[in-house]
């Protein structure tokens, strides 16, 4: 499966770069796969896994700030691996001239 995911902490002020970054931290030393762009960090692996590591991104920045605000979005499909790379290379591959 593959998780998409963003943290936002609340009542902290506009900048919350350090606080998102004690998020993706906690899932680039899970070990799963991961990416992180400017508005989500995906992580893929087996549901219990991925929550955990979820889980335990939210802690991370409850640990800071006063109100979390997560959004997730999850694709499960049993038997799928590499998602975060091959989905993206699909497209590229329709997109080349």
């Amino acid at each position: 499966m593959i998780v998409a995911f963003s943290v936002t902490p609340l009542g902290v002020g506009e900048d919350v770069g350090e606080y998102v970054a004690d998020a993706v931290r906690v899932v680039r030393e899970s070990g799963l796969p991961n990416r992180t762009d400017a508005m989500f960090t995906s992580v893929e692996g087996e549901w219990d896994e991925v929550m955990d590591v979820v889980r335990r991104a939210v802690a991370a920045v409850e640990r800071r700030a006063p109100r979390v605000s997560l959004v997730l979005k999850a694709d499960l499909r049993p038997g799928v691996t590499d998602g975060l790379t091959s989905k993206v290379e699909t497209v590229e591959r329709h997109l080349a001239p």
